[in-house]
């Protein structure tokens, strides 16, 4: 069996898989991400840590999964990557700046390394294993911490000239509006991501809303207890304000995806990241809004709305089966 590690690096962990021919994840690891203010160099023992666990359960056949070893490690990144397939150019809930990540690894990991942006891994994991098998056209959204973004045409993965194609979460959709961890102002993912639905709860909170009045008491009202997997729990279980909120984030979600429609006229959406765990109570009003905004709507087709199948796995198992590729091609 020829396996990959898939290390996905998100703003808040770095999660390791060791992953079969066929997608599947056979052993898992994980660490928290250090906090951003720390050097790369402890980012990147962090992900040392995972590898090494990973590859001992592949040495000592804890996954009962059979023979095989390790051709590559892709490692998918929260930030612009390079062309290069090997810097980290800028990662906004990072510390890493034109941080050569694949020259900092290689020599520790004994393995050929493939360093890709984290949505472009999700994307490549869900055409080639999940929601998205047999489109031509491609776009992948994930909403986490911020907005990422993928784009695969006829099977290839754009990348654009410099490697950071598809950074859908900074475009701008509100003049001067929230400041961004980018350095703009208005960018998308400020309305349509998990910071958005966590910071406009606390604001409800903070303004002591008595709308809010059983969401403040699953954090005893305080604000900085709030998450949003609980805002998301809260809204499955019936809350009208956690649903309303989640809907307010569907709507800034349509508006994205029919801005992104307009210039480039995929087939098909898949909505990704965590924020993606609240289902239709997130896509059905991205879909409304979709629908209303779309230039042209009434006379043209209308690209598929759907939720990612991969769940959180995908940048993970996107990241090894990207490596695997690219060292079979080598």
């Amino acid at each position: 069996m020829d396996y990959a590690i898939g290390i996905d690096i998100g703003g808040t962990k770095v999660s390791g898989g060791v992953v079969d021919e066929m997608g599947r994840i056979v052993w898992r690891a994980r660490r928290d991400t250090p906090e951003r203010s720390k050097s790369p160099r402890v980012v990147e023992d962090t992900i040392v840590s995972v590898f090494e666990e990973l590859m001992a359960a592949v040495t000592d056949d804890r996954m009962h999964a059979g023979p095989g070893q390790v051709r590559a490690v892709g490692i998918g990144a929260a930030g612009f990557v390079g062309a290069d397939g090997a810097t980290v150019v800028f990662a906004p809930h990072l510390s890493w700046r034109n941080e050569p990540l694949r020259e900092g690894l290689s020599a520790r990991v004994g393995r050929p390394i493939y360093v890709e942006n984290d949505a472009n891994a999700a994307a490549w994991a869900e055409w080639r294993y999940g929601a998205a098998q047999g489109e031509s056209h491609l776009v992948m959204i994930t909403l986490g911490t911020g907005i990422g973004g993928g784009l695969i045409i006829d099977g290839r993965l754009q990348r654009g000239k410099w490697g950071i194609a598809a950074e859908f979460g900074h475009m701008q959709v509100v003049p001067d509006g929230q400041r961004c961890e980018c350095g703009n102002r208005g960018c998308w993912e400020q309305y349509a991501s998990g910071n958005a639905l966590v910071r406009e709860a606390r604001s409800m909170i903070l303004a002591q809303s008595p709308v809010v009045q059983d969401l403040a008491a699953l954090v005893d009202a305080e604000p900085g207890g709030l998450t949003g997997p609980l805002i998301t729990q809260a809204a499955k279980a019936g809350d009208p304000t956690a649903r309303e909120l989640l809907a307010e984030v569907g709507h800034w979600l349509g508006v994205g995806l029919a801005n992104i429609a307009a210039a480039l006229d995929p087939g098909r959406f898949v909505i990704g990241g965590g924020v993606s765990a609240a289902g239709d109570l997130l896509i059905d009003p991205a879909r409304d809004t979709f629908r209303r905004k779309l230039t042209g709507r009434g006379y043209r087709p209308e690209a598929d709305v759907v939720g990612a199948a991969l769940g959180n796995d995908a940048g993970l198992i996107g990241a090894a089966d990207l490596a695997r590729v690219q060292a079979s091609e080598a």
